[in-house]
């Protein structure tokens, strides 16, 4: 009782004080709705995050290898597939997609249970404290990554460090925050949804609302004002963000005449016309391609094999060429539809350079500087004749932007290993 009684002479200011959250539809139910939509939606974008970091193929060579010192964190990495060819496109379409449209949700859930995060004192045990602590953990950690995400969308990397260190180990903190939450909250949220119907409440307006019953976790109002919205209302102001966030945004993944409708993403719509006229992430300008390193006298070199071997482009195109339709599939969530890329097959150069049953392959590209200059590739990739040194696209050469003189193309590979410019192959036994 002194506790109580001290608190009521000396009440905690503004937000702190048990008065200050008035919302009458703030309470279990509410909380519980949008938390059930965020255990499916945040659980597929953790697994479609872990596949797509898998697709790097971190574990084939440290080239490939962005956080070097994930240690244990990379238990569940495998050799990436190259079947279905669109594999990428749909993880990484689902995963930048369904993080976009979950925003509105997750806010929402934010606000339903701000009190919690303003309780007064913050901890009047060890066990409340360490409460506490895991609810900043959770909290903390799904801001830090969807903030970062979507930073990474927009191309604006404003914050130190790569994004791809920074996601991942961040991911990993919320992962077990959010498996903890889960386990301890599932019982109350079940609880929750039973205690009132969810077709009563889309039927009731806002004259009608009232507040939930008290609950243990304090987030009914102690004097709730009188409301302004029903809880029919909130939930659909809630799912027109998501639907508008969803009609922006998808078509930069969906493709066809949806690629229109994707305003909110910088590589949504088509930026030109043409054979050539498809998505790119990076100029041939932006990198510093000179014309000196993709002219005449370019050449492909071929190692790894009982000696070196150069090709000029006009070598290549004398070889027997094919053709097959692949789209490209970037980290960002964008992506193009299918094209029709025609070049050599990887594994025929491979026997070229006398590698013949190669476990992968050293991609290196003429361009200096900067990210993904080069990768490797698993020796499943360099096997599977859909895989190209591509030379031309939808019948026309490659423009510079799209890598010209030659590009690798490969089923289900994250763009990025879809190296452009290539100035050498290194094929390994």
């Amino acid at each position: 009782m002194r506790g109580q009684e001290r608190l009521a002479a000396h009440p905690p200011p503004g937000p702190f004080r048990p008065g200050f959250w008035r919302s009458p539809i703030r309470g279990p139910w509410l909380t519980a709705v949008f938390g059930l939509v965020l255990l499916f939606g945040i659980t597929t974008l953790m697994v479609t995050g872990l596949l797509s970091y898998a697709a790097y193929d971190p574990d084939v060579d440290p080239v490939n290898d962005l956080t070097p010192d994930k240690g244990i964190l990379g238990f569940y990495l495998f050799d990436w597939p190259t079947r279905p060819y669109w594999l990428y496109r749909l993880l990484q379409g689902v995963h930048v997609t369904l993080g976009i449209v979950l925003v509105p949700v997750l806010l929402a859930k934010l606000w339903s249970v701000i009190p919690k995060l303003f309780t007064w004192p913050p901890a009047r045990s060890a066990a409340q404290a360490l409460e506490r602590l895991s609810l900043l953990l959770l909290v903390g950690g799904v801001i830090f990554e969807f903030v970062t995400g979507i930073m990474n969308i927009q191309l604006w990397y404003a914050f130190p460090g790569s994004f791809y260190r920074l996601h991942l180990y961040g991911a990993w903190v919320f992962i077990g925050a959010f498996v903890a939450h889960v386990i301890l909250k599932t019982p109350r949220m079940l609880s929750a949804l039973r205690s009132r119907s969810l077709r009563a409440e889309l039927r009731t307006d806002t004259a009608h609302t009232v507040p939930e019953p008290p609950d243990p976790d304090g987030l009914v109002a102690a004097d709730p004002a009188a409301p302004t919205m029903s809880r029919r209302g909130a939930l659909a102001l809630v799912g027109t963000g998501s639907l508008v966030l969803l009609a922006t945004t998808a078509g930069q993944s969906i493709g066809g005449a949806w690629r229109e409708t994707a305003l909110l993403a910088p590589r949504g719509r088509e930026p030109g016309s043409g054979p050539n006229g498809f998505q790119i992430n990076k100029t041939a300008a932006y990198v510093g391609i000179t014309p000196e390193q993709i002219g005449p006298a370019w050449r492909l070199r071929l190692s790894g094999g009982p000696a070196e071997q150069t090709l000029s482009r006009e070598d290549l195109l004398a070889m027997p060429l094919s053709t097959h339709a692949l789209p490209i599939a970037c980290v960002e969530g964008w992506s193009t539809d299918d094209q029709d890329w025609t070049g050599v097959p990887l594994l025929r150069l491979a026997e070229l350079a006398g590698v013949p049953r190669p476990s992968a392959v050293l991609v290196q590209s003429v361009q200096t500087g900067g990210p993904f200059t080069a990768t490797v590739l698993a020796g499943n990739q360099v096997r599977d004749l859909r895989s190209l040194l591509a030379l031309r696209v939808n019948g026309a050469d490659l423009s510079a932007d799209h890598g010209y003189p030659a590009r690798v193309i490969v089923p289900a590979a994250p763009g990025v290993h879809n190296t452009k410019w290539v100035g050498r192959l290194t094929f390994r036994t």
